[in-house]
């Protein structure tokens, strides 16, 4: 009895507690940390937490930032003000987690600035609000604000006539900021320049350390930086890039290689991480990547390069597809995905192909779409489709802590592949080989190259993970000939940006013939070098040319190859097979490389002969080489930059080109599905996609089971080896035989 009458007084007490300013302050900040922690933990997937560190950040960060809003409320002295205003922050507050909840149920995102403005797609930019699973356990994002409502109009809650001293409003809010300052702290301590530099490439990153307000008001902040540059540009700064590029950058096709591979499907595999350095390297005598060798190694069908440099800048992957999409750099500062984007006007391949030649287009990532803004900025490239994560089921044996793993995700990607109306445009970007190169199975690893003796577990797990991408590329290619596409098709596969870098080069050195000790920026420079490879089934000129090109080349290449003139297109890069191309490789650095001297960076004064790495003393006729070549690198990038920053396509459009209209285009799961199955329906007999030319057949089957594979080539392996130790002990014992009969 006497605990009943305890709680019962409890209650009561608690019940009061919304009879004052500073209770309902505190029970409105208590109500919005729940309903934030349901959309963290069911909506939000956990933030993609993985350390205790990360999961009590997740609980905490919604205290500190949510106290501060409500206890301003507190400074407000006129009673009906007060309350009104409470309310007020209440409505916003809701809005804030269940709007976050709904966006993030279509693009796996969160909102910003852009999107509830409506400049980046939100309702009537491609937020289809009938593609959303809207439940009657929203109710919980509600309940709340519905029942203080009513209590208020029925008078069960009273309003408090006394008003609180600024003093005394004051400190509350000191006590709030310190919570967030504290909270602040800790999150810098886990991840280092959170807001300068983490909030340029995921939101995630923001929200999961400091929460949904704060990651709103950084982006606010980048946004009006931008938005500051871009309000000053003009048509004139465009001219001025357009006259640079037709004087200085535009170069006529070769004629024997334009259009060669025009009317076919593209497909564009992102090799993530992978170095040139890995083509034709043994470990322990087995081939780290023995599939891109055969087709590296003088393939009659296949156009390799010996001297393709990444040109990433702090965007890495996402400068790589800048590059590939648009023929233009990456910034020089973070990442053109993250901070420009969702609101840049793009002339991208996926939109050229589609007006010029009628493609389908999308992208395969076996990622959360949000990573780099990749779920806006593709739509503003005109990418039809983006299958992002939440296309596939993802367990923990099929992913690693950045995907899906390669294999299943080839295999998992076929379904939607052979609904795509062909011609189409297609990039897959791969991300098993990513850093720390952890996450496979035992049953999916080569022992061999497990035990590469380097001394230093990146380097020896770099070899496991870049073999493994290289069978799943294999598997992906197995498929393509099965199903008919590879006759069909132009692949195309590249290398995005360096894997081994830092202190693990030292490791690392041997396996390419060079001393640890004698490691130079010249060795760092070439470390940029990642394979570059156009397979055309059916050309019979394939060779590996030596030819110094970058990623920045990419796209016109692949233009002239299709038989599209770029002349109209504003585009940075050069054809890797024009007559007369500039030769020197820009880097984002401001550093460049030549056939014959290389500079590591715009801020080194050591030159390198290029073929050998020796340091050059540079004659009089050599200096003036390298200033003319630093100018045109530095006027390369200056002009890109200032376009992009700049937004400047916006104030052109070519010839017989549309501008993409963003909102056209849908990436939610239930949406595309519906969508690709409508598509089929309609054109019936017109449809040319892989599964109408199979009368409805799937072509799944024809993929090689990623388990089975892996485990038959564990197993393959394994007798391998004990047939090697059998062998061992048969001649050991044979020798003693002979030792004794003597």
């Amino acid at each position: 009895m006497q605990i009943k009458n305890k709680l019962r007084l409890t209650l009561k007490k608690l019940f009061n507690s919304f009879n004052t300013r500073l209770g309902l302050v505190c029970w409105s900040t208590f109500f919005i940390w729940v309903k934030t922690m349901i959309a963290y933990f069911s909506v939000f997937k956990g933030l993609n937490s993985s350390k205790l560190a990360d999961y009590l950040l997740v609980i905490v960060n919604p205290i500190g930032f949510t106290a501060i809003f409500f206890s301003l409320v507190l400074f407000v002295k006129r009673k009906q003000l007060f309350y009104l205003g409470l309310l007020l922050m209440n409505l916003i507050g809701n809005l804030l987690v269940y709007g976050n909840v709904l966006y993030y149920r279509e693009f796996s995102d969160f909102l910003t600035l852009n999107t509830l403005t409506g400049g980046a797609g939100m309702v009537g930019k491609g937020f289809d609000l009938g593609a959303i699973a809207v439940s009657w356990v929203d109710l919980v994002f509600w309940i709340d604000f519905v029942l203080i409502l009513i209590l208020f109009l029925t008078k069960k809650i009273k309003m408090d006539e006394r008003r609180p001293t600024t003093l005394y409003a004051f400190k509350i809010f000191s006590v709030s900021v310190m919570i967030f300052g504290l909270n602040f702290w800790m999150a810098d301590l886990t991840e280092h320049r959170l807001v300068s530099r983490q909030a340029q490439y995921d939101a995630t990153y923001i929200v999961r350390y400091l929460g949904l307000g704060p990651w709103l008001a950084t982006n606010s902040w980048y946004t009006h930086v931008s938005n500051e540059t871009r309000a000053m540009a003009s048509k004139t700064d465009f001219t001025k890039v357009q006259n640079y590029i037709q004087e200085e950058r535009y170069l006529a096709p070769n004629d024997e290689m334009f259009g060669i591979a025009k009317n076919r499907n593209v497909i564009v595999i992102h090799l993530e991480s992978l170095q040139q350095d890995v083509i034709n390297m043994k470990v322990n005598g087995e081939e780290v990547t023995p599939f891109l060798n055969s087709l590296y190694n003088n393939n009659p069908s296949v156009y390799s390069f010996s001297n393709f440099f990444n040109q990433v800048g702090q965007g890495k992957t996402s400068d790589a597809e800048t590059m590939l999409e648009t023929s233009t750099f990456g910034l020089a500062s973070g990442s053109l995905f993250s901070s420009l984007g969702s609101t840049q006007t793009f002339q991208a391949m996926p939109a050229i192909l589609q007006q010029k030649e009628g493609y389908s287009s999308a992208v395969f990532h076996g990622n959360v779409g949000s990573f780099y803004s990749r779920n806006n900025v593709y739509r503003n490239m005109g990418y039809q489709n983006f299958f992002d994560q939440s296309f596939f089921n993802l367990t923990p044996d099929n992913s690693t802590a950045w995907g899906v793993k390669d294999k299943y995700f080839f295999k998992d990607s076929i379904p939607y592949l052979e609904q795509l109306q062909q011609p189409f445009y297609v990039k897959y970007l791969t991300v098993t080989n990513h850093t720390p190169y952890t996450g496979l199975k035992d049953f999916e690893i080569n022992p061999k190259l497990l035990e590469g003796g380097s001394g230093n577990s990146v380097v020896d797990n770099y070899f496991v993970t870049a073999n493994y991408l290289d069978s799943s590329v294999k598997d992906f290619f197995d498929y393509l000939k099965k199903s008919g596409l590879y006759e069909k098709s132009i692949i195309v596969l590249y290398g995005d940006h360096y894997g081994i870098s830092g202190s693990d080069t030292k490791y690392y050195a041997p396996f390419i013939g060079k001393n640890a000790e004698d490691w130079t920026e010249y060795d760092n420079t070439m470390m940029q070098r990642t394979p570059f490879m156009i397979d055309i089934p059916g050309q019979t000129t394939g060779h590996i040319s030596d030819e110094y090109i970058g990623e920045i080349d990419v796209m016109p290449t692949l233009e002239h190859l299709l038989g599209i003139s770029t002349k109209d297109y504003i585009q940075f890069g050069q054809d890797a097979f024009a007559p007369n191309r500039e030769k020197f490789v820009a880097l984002r650095n401001r550093g460049f490389v030549t056939p014959t001297i290389t500079k590591s960076s715009a801020t080194s004064s050591v030159y390198y002969d290029t073929k050998t790495g020796k340091v050059l003393t540079l004659t009089e006729q050599q200096q003036k080489y390298v200033d003319s070549i630093q100018e045109k690198v530095n006027q390369m990038l200056d002009m890109s930059d200032t376009f992009n920053t700049e937004d400047l396509l916006r104030f052109y459009t070519p010839p017989g080109f549309k501008p993409v209209q963003p909102g056209s285009f849908s990436y939610g799961v239930n949406s595309t599905r519906e969508r690709l199955r409508k598509e089929q329906d309609v054109l019936k007999a017109r449809s040319t996609s892989l599964l109408s030319e199979n009368q409805g057949v799937s072509s799944v089957s024809l993929f090689n089971d990623p388990v089975l594979a892996a485990q038959k080539a564990q197993e393959e392996a394994e007798a391998v080896k004990n047939a090697e130790k059998n062998g061992t002990s048969r001649t050991s014992s044979t020798a003693k035989k002979v030792e004794k009969g003597k």
